[in-house]
């Protein structure tokens, strides 16, 4: 072996040797240094979920189902973290768990060909993403008149996808972080700052209507976008598998090191597990606030103007969230937000999707995962190709808020699986003295219980057989 590949494969995180151990952090103090991976979840969540679909869901049943976007944040964390809980113990990603669930066809699990059908939709969600950030680069900056003319998204689309690739195409983690944790700030400062601004405007909203807003109903043509909603806001099944890649490469794994069995590796692990709790916690509050502040603006602004988000014209719907409540000046200033909120999504998904396709070719012998070199190239490849599959998908469609509520839709359903994995490994191959608290544990329960319920009541209607449906 060469020193430079030895000195690389000393540094890769999905590889645990003793060389790599490091003390956990005690404290908050400590361990803030140590957070990363729940700040680019939360760039990917702050993003298609809040600024199309929570807004739409807002502007479509006003504050009725602000309760729904509370649930949907809080719901699924503690799958979350338990699934993160068996990364940190096992030095592996989720699609690798996940195909070790039977039963099996062939080489790979049931949970991984869910997992297929979900990135098959999802090329129309993340279509949608890409769609929207041209959408509003071309009403800032037309090419040829007509920013919504198929000219002017294609000369965008092509420069956003473009943009994309070689910014992204190092994969190196720092740099993803970095950009992650500024997309992060700016976008929740601005969103906070005018939903908590509503109040002194002719939008504003009383403490009535936040109370209406808890009644737990659904309001009658609001099921559709709500099961979206719950699919795809707060954490879905997509960033609960792709947190696992992130709590890799930033080292909570490799800083545990192999499992010996001894006593210290044991405290080590339930250090680091410590640390990504605390990730996970301030990752939830980010998102939760952000995707509470769309959902006001879309309840407390469109709702009353009877605007629904639709099509291409959904960045300019949108934008009178703003216009509205601040004039037509603040026109310029959404459109800078929206490119900060979709191409956050952008920022942390190409990288999170590119990891998982390469892990789900390892999972049939494609690819050798533990080959660094090997991992790396086919990596970066699915840098490359997929910005220009969903910028296609995007052109061939153009209706950002359908693709997103599909993509959505399919997420809500993967869900069941990843709860299923979950509590597989969890009883197969976590170590017991790994396991949470009395208190963790009764929550995993319920959130479990209640993702199941949600998820094949999305799978009923999906096929027609509810009521409502």
């Amino acid at each position: 072996m060469s020193p430079a590949v030895d000195k690389l494969e000393k540094a890769d995180p999905y590889l645990l040797t003793p060389e790599g151990i490091k003390e956990p952090p005690v404290g908050w103090k400590a361990s803030f240094r140590y957070f990363g991976p729940g700040l680019i979840l939360s760039a990917s969540i702050v993003g298609s979920g809040e600024l199309i679909a929570t807004t739409t869901l807002g502007a479509q049943a006003g504050f009725a189902l602000l309760w729904l976007v509370i649930f949907s944040t809080l719901v699924k964390v503690a799958v979350q973290v338990e699934l993160a809980r068996w990364t940190i113990a096992t030095g592996e990603p989720a699609l690798t768990g996940y195909n070790k669930v039977p039963p099996k066809f062939g080489r790979i699990g049931w949970i991984n060909v869910l997992w297929i059908i979900m990135a098959l939709t999802k090329l129309l969600q993340l279509g949608g993403i890409i769609g929207g950030v041209a959408v509003a680069f071309s009403i800032l900056f037309p090419f040829g008149g007509d920013p919504l003319a198929t000219q002017s998204l294609a000369i965008w689309t092509t420069i956003v996808a473009a943009g994309s690739i070689a910014i992204l195409y190092s994969n190196k983690y720092s740099l993803i972080e970095r950009g992650a944790v500024g997309l992060v700030v700016v976008f929740s400062i601005v969103t906070i700052m005018i939903a908590l601004g509503l109040p002194l405007t002719p939008f504003a909203y009383e403490g009535a209507d936040l109370m209406s807003g808890l009644a737990f109903v659904i309001p009658a043509g609001a099921l559709g976008a709500a099961l979206a909603m719950f699919g795809i806001t707060g954490v879905g099944a997509d960033e609960i598998t792709f947190y696992t890649y992130w709590c890799l490469e930033k080292g909570y794994a490799r800083w545990a090191g192999p499992n010996d069995g001894s006593e210290e590796w044991k405290r080590r692990a339930n250090g680091w597990i410590r640390v990504m709790y605390k990730d996970a916690l301030v990752s939830w509050v980010i998102y939760t606030f952000g995707t509470l502040a769309f959902y006001l603006m879309g309840a407390a602004v469109l709702h009353e103007r009877g605007l629904v988000p639709e099509g291409n014209e959904m960045i300019t719907t949108l934008s009178r969230i703003y216009t509205d409540v601040l004039g037509d000046w603040a026109s310029v200033f959404f459109l800078v937000g929206a490119i900060a909120v979709l191409g956050s999504t952008m920022w942390a998904s190409i990288p999170s999707w590119s990891r998982m396709y390469v892990n789900l070719l390892s999972t049939v012998g494609i690819v050798d995962w533990k080959d660094w070199g090997q991992r790396v190239r086919w990596i970066r490849g699915f840098t490359v190709a997929l910005p220009i599959i969903w910028g296609i998908a995007y052109l061939l469609i153009q209706s950002p808020v359908i693709m997103v509520q599909i993509g959505g839709v399919m997420t809500g359903v993967f869900l069941l699986g990843v709860v299923v994995a979950v509590w597989y490994l969890r009883r197969t191959e976590t170590d017991p003295q790994l396991h949470g608290g009395t208190w963790f544990n009764a929550v995993l329960v319920i959130s479990s219980i209640a993702i199941f319920l949600l998820g094949i009541y999305t799978v009923l209607n999906v096929l027609g057989m509810t009521p409502e449906a």
